[in-house]
């Protein structure tokens, strides 16, 4: 729709999650932040500060909002489920970060209601949006690249070491790589490979002092008879940006790292978790300004019958027969990844055309993840019914 009104976007959850939408809502003249709410004083100030926008303590102030027209939810998993159906009853578009909720049943009631609610409901931000995943999928499924084969996907980071909420440390709660980044790996693979048969997997918790899972091997089988490994460890061993050219996860750039450096410092001791969580509120970390490369989580390999397809710093490297072919992914002016999530809730909003990261689609994902959980401490392979 041209010459379309911005829409007026509220904030649930101002903490990094919430920051990094923020900082590509600002940069989208589509988007007008309009309000935020979150039970911390100090990333509430900043936020009215920075936007003129009202702020709330509670979600249902936030719902109330006649100039919010659409949410973000990125607060805290276990309450995705209740917000999301409060936002939806109260007229508003969502976007609700990942996952959609912890359990089928509640995923069962969000399809519910949003199916039978007017307004949109997506779930993002993933690794699924990002640019180069979409034409990835795009070359899989226009079939210049034949049949799929297998995905590889493998991340290492210091994710377990940084600063971490208690419920952040329960896998009940929504905590863990499972729930946390594992996810992101899920959504990369179905968008590409389409629907999941099974899952095998195996976790591992091995630090006492962060008691939840922070390492993964997860073998997806799907319909097509193609297949996934994903491959994460949290533990900062090893990072695998080095792998990237020391490209971040976000596009930017990042200094060569010490390797374990975030675990010395959590074992140093230097700060308490609350004080080293002052720092991840909106407003208390500088976030990098620009994004002078494209999105990644980690080391993405897609082999199909006509060749192998791996991400490059500005688009693809395609491995064919006849040699290799360096594919530039366009941008289109929004910030990658963060941004191209925008562009769907926009196009839901102002034009009503349906994204695909819908309610459906987030609870098949939530599926997986527990039927990862499942696999690792039953040791087989789990059949899947809600792809």
């Amino acid at each position: 729709m041209t010459n379309a009104p911005p829409i007026g976007l509220g904030i649930a959850g101002l903490g990094l999650a919430g920051a990094m939408l923020i900082r590509a809502a600002r940069k989208d003249p589509r988007f007008a932040l309009k309000a935020g709410a979150d039970p911390r004083s100090r990333p509430r100030k900043t936020f009215a500060r920075d936007f003129g926008a009202r702020t709330y303590t509670e979600f249902e102030d936030l719902c109330a909002d006649d100039d919010v027209e659409a949410i973000y939810i990125a607060s805290p998993h276990e309450y995705h489920r209740t917000q999301a159906i409060l936002a939806l009853e109260s007229g508003k578009h969502v976007l609700v970060e990942k996952p959609i909720a912890l359990t089928l049943k509640d995923c069962e009631e969000i399809v519910g209601v949003a199916q039978r609610a007017e307004p949109h409901l997506l779930v993002g931000h993933t690794h699924g949006y990002d640019p180069n995943i979409q034409k990835i999928r795009d070359l899989v499924r226009d079939g210049s690249m034949g049949r799929l084969a297998m995905i590889l996907n493998f991340n290492y980071t210091d994710f377990l070491y940084r600063p971490r909420r208690p419920e952040e440390l329960d896998t009940s709660r929504g905590g863990g790589i499972t729930f946390n980044q594992v996810m992101h790996q899920i959504e990369i693979s179905r968008s590409i490979g389409g629907p999941v048969r099974s899952v095998r997997a195996n976790t591992g918790a091995l630090d006492a002092n962060r008691p939840t899972e922070g390492n993964c091997v997860a073998f997806l089988e799907f319909v097509s008879g193609a297949a996934a490994t994903l491959v994460y460890s949290a533990y900062d061993f090893f990072d695998s940006d080095e792998m990237h050219g020391w490209i971040a996860e976000g596009g930017s750039l990042k200094p060569p790292r010490i390797h374990g450096e975030t675990r010395r410092l959590y074992y140093a001791g230097a700060a308490t978790e609350a004080e080293r969580q002052l720092d991840l509120g909106y407003g208390g970390r500088t976030l990098p300004d620009e994004q002078p490369h494209l999105p990644h989580f980690g080391m993405l390999v897609v082999s199909c019958e006509r060749g192998d397809i791996r991400l490059g710093p500005n688009g693809l490297y395609v491995y064919r027969q006849e040699g290799l072919e360096v594919i530039d992914v366009e941008r289109d002016g929004t910030w990658a990844g963060h941004g191209t999530a925008l562009n769907a809730l926009w196009g839901a909003v102002r034009d009503n055309v349906a994204d695909y990261h819908d309610a459906r689609w987030g609870m098949a994902s939530v599926e997986i993840v527990l039927a990862i959980l499942k696999s690792a401490q039953e040791r087989r392979e789990i059949l899947l019914q809600c792809q």
